[in-house]
């Protein structure tokens, strides 16, 4: 089979290589999915780099979520067991962990609704505690993990402003529903929020970019607020002024989902129940950008390291079967 492997650490499109390899052996408990549909994820960057929490024994696979068919005939989402990553043709993920694709998504929709809306579901419920008729600051909003925690946020009743870098994802994040959008790369973020807010600021911000739009967060965040932080997208991890947090009686969360999956998967679960549903009615849909062929996945990677991407990048290693 095809797989794209990475043998010496570095940037995707110099570390990536494709090559034909065996298909990957199931272990104990395991199974071997043909891949449908491969997601890209910043941490797929990561890994890649080796700046990831964890780093597989090299050579590797990177991909971390993919739509899948067992041999039996299941349409399933599944997380792979890394070496054996999703941006190949099979891959072998535990089977205890396998989750049914939606029917009202196709395959490269069905990719991206785990680990990205999950992490906004967990970060927006569970964390933070989001309710109906709050103000909701969502960082990246037009990228994958943003997009999702839009759709999310408006689920629930609050108000969202969309934070995004450009002309042309501020449209993505008006077409996605956002009650605000705000360039940061012509508009002053905070100053922009209380304006919008007549001084009451975000009563939670998602943020999945650190550095800057930390900094900007807790200039805007309203009392008894709440920050989620997700990720660093920026390469940038900020240092939270706590004497801040203090004095404006608002609290800073950390969110990692995979806590969650390896600590109360019956919460994954549930989770997954309700994304289904959402996704059921149409209230929420997985903003796939592009479908990519499987010999363009380093370049696809690569992209989305730089923040030169709109939405979800997914990997379609049989093109012909790419819309099911």
């Amino acid at each position: 089979m095809q797989a794209w492997r990475v043998h010496t650490l570095g940037e995707p499109r110099e570390a990536m290589r494709l090559e034909e390899v065996p298909e990957p052996v199931p272990g104990e408990g395991e199974v071997r999915p043909r891949v449908l549909a491969a997601n890209v994820n910043f941490p797929d960057a990561l890994l890649v780099r080796g700046q990831y929490q964890m780093t597989p024994p090299l050579p590797f696979t990177p991909g971390v979520e993919v739509c899948g068919e067992t041999d039996d005939g299941r349409r399933v989402i599944a997380n792979p067991s890394l070496p054996h990553g999703g941006f190949a043709e099979y891959v072998t993920a535990p089977a205890h962990a396998l989750l049914p694709a939606p029917d009202t998504l196709d395959d490269a929709e069905a990719a991206a609704l785990h680990i990205g809306y999950q992490t906004g579901w967990f970060g927006l419920h569970r964390r933070a505690r989001l309710q109906a008729g709050e103000t909701l600051l969502v960082h990246a909003a037009a990228g994958g993990v943003g997009s999702a925690a839009v759709q999310l946020g408006r689920a629930a009743g609050a108000t969202v402003i969309g934070v995004v870098g450009g002309k042309a994802k501020a449209r993505t994040a008006e077409e996605l529903g956002c009650h605000l959008v705000i360039d940061r790369t012509a508009e002053d973020v905070a100053a922009r929020v209380k304006e919008f807010t007549g001084g009451h600021g975000a009563d939670v911000v998602y943020d999945p970019v650190g550095g800057d739009a930390y900094k900007a967060s807790a200039k805007c965040i309203a009392f008894e607020g709440r920050i989620v932080v997700v990720g660093f997208a920026s390469g940038t991890v900020p240092a939270p002024a706590l004497n801040h947090a203090l004095v404006k009686n608002y609290a800073v969360l950390g969110l990692h989902w995979g806590l969650y999956a390896a600590k109360d998967p019956a919460a994954v679960l549930a989770c997954h129940t309700e994304l289904t549903r959402l996704a059921a009615e149409g209230t929420v849909r997985p903003l796939v950008s592009e479908r990519v062929p499987l010999a363009a996945a380093a370049d696809a990677v690569q992209r989305l390291a730089d923040g030169t991407t709109t939405g979800r990048l997914v990997v379609v290693p049989d093109p012909e079967g790419a819309a099911r």
